[in-house]
């Protein structure tokens, strides 16, 4: 299966949906999807809700392998099932869609203009864990909010440094290294980066092979070299806070760069929708990610 799951994500048509809101950020993305904080008394009906927007999501007929190339998960959904299957063997058995899961903790404070992810303390119990539930690869987020030399070096340097643990386990590291799109100094923040990344990706072996998650950049592939080097599956851009309509313009301009994206994806979905309203919404949101990720300007 791993075989399989490699081809498509390395040579298939489509895009990355992503799907790994957690702690944090899960009371917006349920609020976002018409579920207030007044409508579960702790985290545990939370969680509950979320799973139960995810689930509808996965199994909408607009979720699909033409389109969709895998689909990131958060810890908790990985752990749960969708009818009666754990969700990664529902994506690849049901829906022919490779599941990935988020590793990270969050975010470090600021320091040096970036902020580096938290410590992963439980990665080896949680990496096989992800290897019984048949996972074929990881993602793990940073952020840069200025083009500082040294903190930037740093991100990358924590990245690669797990990445190199996932490799170990057999798994398919997504770094992601995210400049913030409001950054003043956003492309020069990307020109740092790409050579940190260039620099991390020489010292890897033939055998070791990452995929890079990437604000989609301010310079019109810049990211070139990247998407094309031996050692990088596949680049994906994440949405970053632009608009669905945005984004995919943005994106459009970046031959060989395709989208991971989330709220972008999610945007126009909400609870009260009927089932023909929910499944028509996504399929219009499934299709124009889809084609600014294949078809390019």
């Amino acid at each position: 299966m791993q075989e399989k799951h490699l081809e498509k994500i390395k040579n298939g048509k489509g895009f990355i949906a992503a799907l790994d809101q957690s702690g944090g950020s899960t009371p917006k993305a349920l609020a976002a999807y018409g579920v207030s904080e007044n409508d579960f008394a702790n985290e545990e009906e939370m969680f509950d809700l979320v799973h139960q927007m995810r689930t509808r999501i996965i199994t909408s007929p607009a979720f699909d392998s033409e389109h969709i190339l895998g689909a990131i998960l958060f810890e908790q959904t990985m752990d749960r099932e969708i009818e009666g299957k754990y969700t990664a063997d529902y994506l690849a058995e049901e829906k022919g869609i490779v599941p990935f899961l988020k590793v990270d903790k969050g975010l470090a404070d600021v320091a040096n203009g970036v902020q580096k992810m938290k410590p992963i303390n439980d990665l080896e119990e949680t990496l096989n864990r992800a290897n019984e539930r048949h996972i074929f690869g990881t993602k793990m987020r940073s952020v840069i909010k200025e083009a500082n030399a040294q903190g930037i070096e740093e991100v990358a340097d924590q990245q690669f440094q797990i990445g190199k643990q996932i490799l170990a386990a057999g798994l398919v590291p997504i770094i992601e290294p995210e400049v913030d799109i409001h950054s003043s100094d956003k492309e020069q923040s990307e020109e740092i980066l790409k050579d940190e990344l260039l620099k991390q990706l020489s010292q890897l072996n033939e055998d070791q092979n990452v995929m890079l998650k990437l604000s989609i950049p301010t310079a019109a592939n810049a990211y070139k070299e990247l998407i094309d080097h031996p050692r990088v599956l596949r680049v994906v851009a994440l949405s970053g806070g632009y608009s669905r309509e945005e984004a995919n313009e943005k994106l459009k301009e970046n031959d060989g760069l395709i989208a991971s994206f989330s709220r972008a994806l999610s945007a126009d979905l909400h609870v009260d929708q009927s089932d023909e309203e929910f499944n028509a919404a996504l399929k219009e949101a499934v299709d124009s990610i889809y084609d600014a990720s294949v078809n390019k300007n």
